[in-house]
């Protein structure tokens, strides 16, 4: 019984190790937005964030409707799915209503 405790215990301590890596960034989302997407968008990532309000922003990500939504405000963009996340953060962080302005 000793064992399976031992291996019970290395499993879960594994997920959740797992678990926090998967969690989107804020500060990756703004690289993630200066190194992809500033080009296409043309204007600095705050511009890009005040576009709507962070109860917005939410709305379009439930939705699954964010890489549209990216597209549609900088037009020829193609947001890959691995940085929607990231980049979801970085909008929502300094959304027009949060106060929060990004350094880029």
């Amino acid at each position: 019984m000793n064992n399976f405790t031992k291996i019970a215990v290395s499993t879960l301590l594994g997920l959740a190790v797992l678990s926090t890596a998967a969690v989107a960034d804020v500060k990756k989302g703004q690289k993630i937005y200066l190194k992809k997407m500033k080009k296409s968008c043309g204007f600095s990532g705050a511009k890009f964030a005040h576009k709507h309000t962070q109860d917005e922003w939410e709305n379009i990500k439930e939705a699954g409707k964010f890489s549209a939504e990216a597209s549609k405000v900088c037009p020829g963009l193609k947001l890959k799915s691995k940085y929607e996340n990231h980049v979801y953060d970085f909008a929502y962080e300094y959304a027009s209503d949060s106060g929060n302005v990004p350094s880029c």
